[in-house]
């Protein structure tokens, strides 16, 4: 037994995260946490001193468990705590969730995908992973804010792409996006708040 645990390590915790995120993201998304800014900017700061890191939890979860809109939660990461520090904090966690969205598809392989994104999604995207400039797309992917990334993030897991160059990919194509899309719909709501 200490042997099956010591060599499946990586799998049996990416098999209770995915558990415990899944059933996390549906109450949230069940008590409409999700459902305005006032409400989830409430909830966040209710636990105080640990606003930063429930924040970041969440974004974790939207990553692993996407059925809730990502691009929200950046820019509530803006709205709740400023440009910089929800910066900071959306990288953080969002980094941290698409590499742990590696580990699971790894783990699960395509019917994970299948669950969370169908089968019309995986079969317009599958190709590409056998393709020799994959690595280029995903890099471009995950670098322009109008990708399906947590899609694939996930396919990716199927690919031959080690973790190594993955990481790399989404530590350092991760920032611009996450800066384009939090900043671009932050300053785009504040127009509007002031236009109406």
């Amino acid at each position: 037994m200490k042997e099956f645990i010591k060599k499946n390590i990586y799998n049996i915790i990416a098999v209770l995260v995915l558990v415990i995120l899944t059933i996390l993201g549906y109450i949230g998304y069940k008590k409409g946490l999700f459902n305005s800014v006032d409400t989830f900017r409430d909830f966040i700061l209710s636990f105080g001193v640990w606003a930063n890191i429930i924040f970041m939890l969440v974004q974790v979860i939207q990553i692993v468990v996407p059925i809730i809109p990502g691009g929200l939660t950046t820019v509530f990461g803006v709205v709740i705590f400023g440009a910089f520090w929800g910066f900071i904090y959306n990288y953080i966690s969002i980094c941290a969730g698409s590499l742990l969205v590696f580990f699971i598809s790894r783990t699960f392989g395509k019917s994970v995908i299948l669950n969370f994104f169908g089968e019309e999604t995986f079969d317009k995207y599958k190709h590409k992973i056998k393709d020799k400039t994959y690595e280029k797309f995903f890099a471009w992917a995950i670098l322009l804010p109008v990708a399906p990334d947590d899609f694939l993030c996930y396919l990716t897991g199927l690919s031959d792409m080690s973790f190594k160059k993955y990481a790399t990919i989404i530590l350092l194509c991760k920032p611009p996006s996450i800066f384009l899309y939090s900043m671009g719909w932050a300053m785009g709501l504040e127009w509007l708040v002031n236009k109406f």
